[in-house]
């Protein structure tokens, strides 16, 4: 993609974004995602109906009147957006691809996470680690990431969740709030490693899928490629016992999927490309809270 492009897309999604984040989420983001604890803040005079469990004795002692400590929450936090970058996020039938709707969704929550001080790095993965960005604070690095989510293109085309999920626990030492944010299309059982992750960080899933993965519209014959394998195969779509055999794969698939995220202890939002994904992130900040 041209320089000129890219800068025009990256301004545009900032935009958008940076309202959505400013307007609408920073309340639920802030009230949903807790910082590392309480910090003393400073001392002041008892005032009744104030809690005795909080008085200073040694400052009570020396000024003969009682005092109380002051906490404060220990804001800042350190947020991680796992991106999958597989070839199934290219797929998009309705309003957008699944691609383009990770990208708002990441930069969203990037801004979010920038208006509240918090840290915010970067992973995007495939069945490799494809590109790692640190946790920075500033506009310049949000910016820098907004590029990277339109224009990164991946080495490898296949999924695994599990080699993505490892490395985070390895590479980031202290507590994080981190983002899967995937269509969740692996063979692979990932329930362990989620499990792990989640036990050491906040991990929260988003799903993004779209409407066609649900049921297949009866339209004849088509030739379907999978994006990850390259491969191509004809579909009758007109046949009833075909669209029927998919619509159970994907329940089935997504029964599973939600059993692990449910005993991982992991917090789903569900996301269609043709749906506001402002509500789905909106009722996710407000079931945490």
């Amino acid at each position: 993609m041209e320089t000129s492009e890219l800068l025009k897309k990256v301004r545009k999604i900032e935009i958008k974004t940076r309202g959505l984040s400013r307007n609408i989420f920073a309340g639920e983001y802030h009230s949903a995602f807790k910082g590392r604890g309480m910090t003393f803040s400073e001392v002041r005079e008892y005032q009744y109906g104030d809690d005795i469990r909080s008085i200073d004795w040694n400052v009570t002692a020396r000024y003969n009147t009682p005092f109380v400590k002051l906490f404060e929450e220990e804001r800042e936090m350190t947020v991680m957006l796992m991106i999958d970058v597989s070839g199934s996020r290219e797929f998009g039938t309705m309003s957008k691809l699944k691609k383009n709707q990770i990208t708002e969704i990441a930069a969203v929550l990037a801004f979010s996470a920038i208006q509240n001080n918090d840290k915010i790095g970067v992973l995007f993965f495939s069945d490799i680690i494809e590109k790692f960005i640190p946790p920075k604070k500033g506009k310049s690095h949000i910016l820098r990431i907004i590029r990277e989510l339109i224009d990164f293109k991946p080495e490898h085309r296949n999924t695994d969740i599990n080699n993505a999920l490892r490395y985070l626990t390895k590479a980031i030492k202290k507590r994080c709030t981190t983002f899967v944010i995937s269509d969740f299309i692996d063979d692979q059982d990932f329930e362990k490693s989620l499990s792990i992750a989640n036990n050491k960080h906040d991990v929260v899933a988003l799903k993004i899928y779209d409407k066609r993965e649900e049921e297949l519209p009866s339209i004849g014959l088509v030739r379907m490629l999978d994006a990850e394998t390259r491969q191509y195969q004809w579909v009758d779509t007109s046949s009833s016992k075909v669209r029927n055999a998919h619509a159970q794969w994907w329940r089935e698939n997504q029964t599973k999927i939600e059993e692990t995220f449910k005993r991982s202890g992991v917090d789903v939002a569900n996301i269609r490309t043709d749906q506001d994904y402002v509500r789905s992130l909106i009722a996710l900040f407000k079931r945490r809270t």
